[in-house]
């Protein structure tokens, strides 16, 4: 993959070009950006920049059997490590080792990907994927051996928050002291949920939203896209490539939840003083509940964002808004004067602690229910 194939983000290309380019390569960085915003793409550029020696423009002529090789990912001193579960095919101790064919496919074909994806992609949509100490040994392992051409190794790790304590005690060490010429990047879209001695050791890269020009002009480009058309997406698409393309296929999975959130705030509204439908909330809960985990999480960040956007419509911030909902008899700007600044808090803890119990395992049905009804309270607050 080369950086010219990467959608906007020349300020993080020229850095990573002038570092590979002057020899002073950090051994270990961390890329921190949100799904859609090119982390996993551009790290896989800057290692094929590295590691075939390409010279700034990407003159890729003098090394061609290198360049050939990373178009299918299979150069020997690349590796990856990334979440996975036990699925048909790997019943027990799974690795990424295990599933390279499955990677090497949802990259060609989905390099801006998320995590839903690729999990969709092993049949394990219903589970939480992991980093475990099997992975980290299968890193250790890969990292202590030579060189095949005499340069640099190099480990790339998706998702490195789904790192659990044990892989993370266990790599820091090889992080904090790597073998000459190793080099470590770690993708994230969350930096807070790994471990600090192992976020102070890598060189930070923040990625931005992709502009909305930058985004129209990929899709006109590359999926025969109208200019009108290519515009509205990238508005809705709110930075991220990976939503542009579900917005074009039509497959977000958005029309879904947003049922899912429009029938849930509409019994909660009526639900103060009014048992039947509290019984409504329960049933609801179920539903959602009856789901795996990962789409419960989706579902419960996408109502995040909905909030979100309700609030800055009620404070005049029109042109930050991207949502349209397509639920017929449900106006945007009715339901945001609801959405104000003393309750939205209360609402986002309220979000975010589910997706904390969630993510561990809790009770769905009851952690959703419970849900509902503090939704139900923080609705019928009044604005100050």
């Amino acid at each position: 993959m080369l950086f010219e194939e990467i959608i906007g983000l020349q300020h993080l290309k020229k850095h990573l070009i002038t570092t590979a380019d002057n020899g002073r390569v950090p051994h270990a960085q961390l890329f921190i950006g949100k799904s859609g915003s090119g982390t996993l793409p551009l790290a896989i550029a800057y290692a094929q920049y590295v590691l075939c020696k390409n010279k700034q423009g990407e003159n890729i002529a003098e090394n061609k059997n290198c360049n050939e090789r990373f178009k299918k990912l299979a150069h020997p001193d690349l590796h990856f490590a990334f979440p996975v579960a036990a699925n048909q095919k790997i019943k027990k101790h799974p690795v990424s080792s295990h599933f390279l064919e499955e990677w090497r496919q949802f990259i060609k074909n989905t390099p801006y990907g998320s995590l839903f994806e690729w999990y969709q992609k092993l049949g394990i949509e219903n589970k939480q994927g992991q980093i475990g100490v099997d992975e980290a040994q299968e890193v250790v392992k890969s990292l202590s051996l030579k060189s095949y051409e005499g340069g640099f190794k190099i480990m790339i790790i998706w998702m490195a928050e789904k790192m659990n304590t044990a892989a993370a005690n266990k790599l820091l060490k090889l992080i904090e002291e790597p073998p000459n010429n190793t080099l470590f990047l770690l993708i994230t879209e969350d930096e807070e949920q790994i471990i600090q001695t192992i976020r102070s050791r890598c060189q930070k890269l923040h990625f931005p939203p992709l502009p909305e020009d930058e985004i129209a002009a990929f899709l006109e480009k590359n999926q025969n896209c109208s200019q009108s058309e290519a515009l509205k997406i990238a508005h809705q698409a709110n930075g991220s490539y990976t939503r542009a393309l579900h917005l074009l296929q039509k497959d977000s999975g958005d029309q879904q939840f947003e049922t899912w959130f429009i029938n849930w705030v509409r019994t909660a509204f009526k639900a103060k003083g009014n048992r039947a439908t509290v019984l409504k909330l329960i049933s609801w809960s179920e539903e959602i509940a009856a789901m795996g985990r990962e789409t419960q999480k989706s579902f419960l960040l996408y109502c995040i964002e909905f909030f979100r956007q309700a609030l800055m419509l009620n404070y005049k911030a029109e042109n930050l808004v991207y949502l349209e909902p397509v639920t017929p008899g449900f106006k945007l700007e009715k339901f945001a004067p609801f959405v104000h600044g003393n309750n939205i808090q209360d609402i986002i803890n309220a979000l975010e602690e589910a997706i904390y119990h969630i993510e561990r395992n809790g009770n769905a049905k009851i952690i959703l229910t419970d849900l509902s009804i503090r939704l139900t309270r923080y609705l019928h607050k009044k604005a100050a």
